[in-house]
């Protein structure tokens, strides 16, 4: 296996990390703002949307920062994303030009950070993660 192939599936998986735990700090500090946004979307219940979203944030950065159980991580962020994606940027449902370009570079953004987790979810952490770490040794 080349260097690249080793390094690379560790440094994706900081680079999505870093994204989420940024997103998941941003609920922390804009929670008034963020749940008006929610509610002008007509997102129902929009302060528990907010608490799940931000949990499910927080185990999905710890999951993919470490490598632990970075599958089931990838499927919970997966899932968020793609549910969020598609309700929040609506972009053929806005008629102005410049908000639905707007809302459409959002949306593509998402759809591109879902398939890096689909990557995640089909091959794994890589080797520099918890879930690749050697046996522990058998006392004889």
């Amino acid at each position: 296996m080349s260097f690249s192939e080793t390094i690379s599936p560790l440094l994706g998986r900081f680079a999505l990390s870093w994204f989420y735990g940024a997103g998941a700090y941003n609920i922390v500090n804009n929670w008034t703002h963020l749940s008006q946004q929610l509610a002008a979307k007509h997102v129902p219940l929009a302060p528990l949307v907010l608490v799940v979203a931000f949990v499910l944030m927080v185990m999905g950065t710890y999951s993919l920062l470490v490598g632990y159980h970075t599958r089931h991580g990838a499927v919970l962020l997966f899932g968020m994303t793609i549910v969020a994606t598609v309700v929040l940027h609506d972009y053929w449902h806005i008629a102005d030009a410049v908000a639905r370009r707007a809302e459409f570079e959002i949306f593509s953004r998402d759809i591109a950070i879902c398939g890096a987790l689909l990557l995640l979810i089909g091959m794994g952490c890589g080797r520099f993660g918890w879930d690749n770490r050697p046996p522990p040794k058998k006392a004889r």
